[in-house]
């Protein structure tokens, strides 16, 4: 038995605290120019490498789902993205959703219960480390359940000024500990914090 894996919870964030625009949830025109460069794609691959499980909210699964499983093998993607592509269809892939019935995309299952108590039950499994890949509500749901090791912020110097927060009140207070910084082309802050 191994309670080793580390769960990171991986996110773009504007200045003002925001996970998407006032669109809805998939207003994030403001995220990809600040994701599109090349210390951003590095900043990825090396908080990805190490995970052998990404857990997706049915939002993300489905977005990601649309676009990431052909650029493995589009030789005109930027070298990066074809890498990170190539993870992430090999990765296995938990959802979390009360509407899919199944999940179709290599490596991927439907969760049969909420996220954190899924990350107790991978924790206890061999295996890399476990990252969300951009899902708000679960992030919030580990952090709330005191499940949350890392987080991975892209800061980007964007105010967006409406849409929903990553932070909305109501967590319980604790602290964390800056272990990486790294600046990118377009301004934006890639940002590794541990829990203290």
């Amino acid at each position: 038995m191994t309670t080793s894996r580390t769960v990171v919870g991986n996110i773009s964030l504007s200045l003002d605290g925001r996970v998407a625009g006032r669109g809805g949830p998939y207003d994030m025109g403001w995220i990809v120019p600040h994701n599109l460069t090349d210390r951003a794609r590095t900043h990825m691959l090396r908080v990805t490498a190490p995970a052998t499980t990404a857990l997706l909210g049915r939002t993300n699964y489905e977005g990601f789902g649309g676009f990431w499983p052909s650029v493995a093998d589009n030789p005109e993607a930027d070298p990066k993205d074809r890498e990170f592509s190539r993870w992430l269809n090999a990765v296995e892939k938990v959802v979390f959703s009360t509407t899919l019935t199944e999940a179709t995309w290599e490596n991927a299952r439907i969760a049969a219960t909420d996220p954190a108590t899924a990350v107790k039950e991978l924790r206890q499994q061999d295996g890399g480390d476990i990252i969300v890949l951009a899902s708000t509500s679960v992030i919030q749901n580990l952090i709330e359940a005191d499940e949350l090791d890392r987080l991975s912020i892209t800061l980007c110097p964007e105010f967006v000024g409406g849409g929903p927060r990553l932070f909305p009140d109501g967590p319980e207070a604790t602290s964390w500990r800056l272990t990486d910084s790294t600046p990118t082309e377009s301004g934006a802050l890639c940002l590794l914090y541990d829990r203290a």
